[in-house]
Formats: structure tokens, sequence, C-alpha cells
């Protein structure tokens, strides 16, 4: 009887954490303007950074274009995820080229806008961004190959 008990509060307490550990459906946001994304963009940035409000004015319609680009080049991107359409090698490379450029050029702006020592702040934050930007993508990625793993699984 002990054991028949026992093996029930087992099971009982496996099905409670199981349950705790599945995640909840978010509710959708309603994405923010492309103003309201660039004015919340400078200001951080004038935090970071302590620009003053004629580096802000200067940065505001740089940030917005950035933005409006890459809000383009994500809905692209989604639409073709949508129809499960491979991008070629020549695509991807003209579209990294094109992405390198940009940055290259967002870069140089930064530079002639921000002083040295706001500039050399702004590249070390690049850096941290660019890193934790690269590990959110590994961990996508581990979670999505988990995923597929488990629908095979269950096949």
């Amino acid at each position: 009887m002990k054991k028949i008990a026992s093996l029930l509060i087992l099971v009982f307490a496996f099905s409670l954490t199981m349950q705790a550990q599945k995640k909840r459906k978010r509710m959708p946001k309603e994405k923010l303007t492309v103003e309201q994304q660039a004015t919340l963009a400078v200001k951080k940035m004038a935090l970071e950074l302590e620009l003053t409000a004629a580096q802000q004015r200067k940065l505001t319609p740089i940030i917005t274009k950035q933005i409006t680009e890459r809000r383009a080049q994500g809905d692209k991107m989604r639409k073709a995820r949508e129809e499960k359409k491979k991008v070629e090698a020549t695509e991807r490379y003209d579209r990294a080229n094109k992405m390198l450029d940009k940055r290259l050029a967002f870069q140089k702006e930064m530079k002639s806008i921000l002083t040295t020592e706001q500039f050399e702040k702004f590249k070390e934050k690049s850096k941290k961004r660019e890193k934790g930007m690269k590990m959110m993508k590994k961990k996508k990625k581990m979670k999505h190959l988990k995923e597929k793993k488990k629908e095979k699984e269950n096949e």
C-alpha cells in the first residue's frame, strides 16, 4: 500500500512540474510606430552616451530611416518564409553585403555626430549588443532543433 501511495505521489508531482514548465501563449502586442521606436532609441542612446540636444536632433532622422528599412526587410523575410521559399546563396550574399554597407554608413554617420569619447562608448555597446544577439540566435536555433526532434518522435 505504501508503495502504491508513494508511486501516486511521485506521478502527481511529476505531472505538476510538467504543467508548470509549459509556456503560456503571449498576447499579441501592438507595434509601436516608426517615430515612437525612433524616439525611444534616441532617448536610450542619449542616456547611454550623454548626447546633447543637437546630437539627438541629428540622430532622429537617421534612426527613423534605419527602423523603416529594417521593418521593410523583416516583412520581406517573413513573406519569403511563409512561402517557404529557399534563399539562394547569391541572394544571401547580396543581402549580407547590403547590410554590412548600411552598417558601415551608419557607423560613419555616428562618428561624424558623436565626440570621440561618445563614439568609443557607442562601439563598445554595439559589440555587446551584437554578442548578445548571437547568443539569442543560438538559443533560438537550439529550441527550433529540439521542437523538430520532438515532432519526429511523435510521428
